[in-house]
């Protein structure tokens, strides 16, 4: 995504903590203890990845996206789809993400990665350029796998 900043990665932290599982430090229930409401959101909301489950190798992640922000007003703390998060994104001013992995099966979980997303990191030029192309015909029934967001963000 074009506008994504000030990004923060937690695989750091999640090795350490994969680390000490391993090694019998923490208990396997101690990570994964992920809520009811975590489940259901990776399963209606959830994006799902190649990767296999770090603790029971049984099922592959999801990444629950949660959006926070103070023009969200009632929708902040809410699941959103990978596909919704362009459209807001050019929408509001900004508003953080928080990328959560979750394992359906054994419910893994850990803050994957943390991020900004907004117009605010758009300059003139580049707010007229996509207000242009949201305003065409074609760019109002462009497909799902062909905007410039989806492709920035693919890179």
């Amino acid at each position: 995504m074009r506008t994504q900043r000030q990004v923060v990665d937690y695989s750091l932290q999640k090795r350490a903590v994969l680390r000490d599982v391993h090694n019998g430090r923490v208990a396997t229930l101690e990570v994964c203890d992920a809520s009811p409401y975590l489940k259901n959101a990776a399963r209606f909301h959830g994006e799902p990845t190649d990767d296999r489950c770090p603790v029971c190798r049984r099922d592959n992640l999801t990444l629950v996206h949660y959006i926070y922000g103070d023009e969200l007003k009632q929708s902040a703390g809410q699941a959103r789809k990978l596909a919704e998060l362009p459209i807001l994104a050019m929408t509001l001013r900004e508003f953080q993400v928080f990328v959560v992995e979750v394992c359906r099966s054994c419910a893994w979980n850990h803050l994957a990665q943390q991020y900004v997303l907004g117009r605010d990191a758009l300059t003139a030029d580049e707010l007229d350029q996509d207000e242009a192309v949201a305003s065409s015909p074609a760019g109002r029934h462009r497909g799902p796998g062909s905007s410039p967001q989806r492709r920035e963000g693919r890179r």
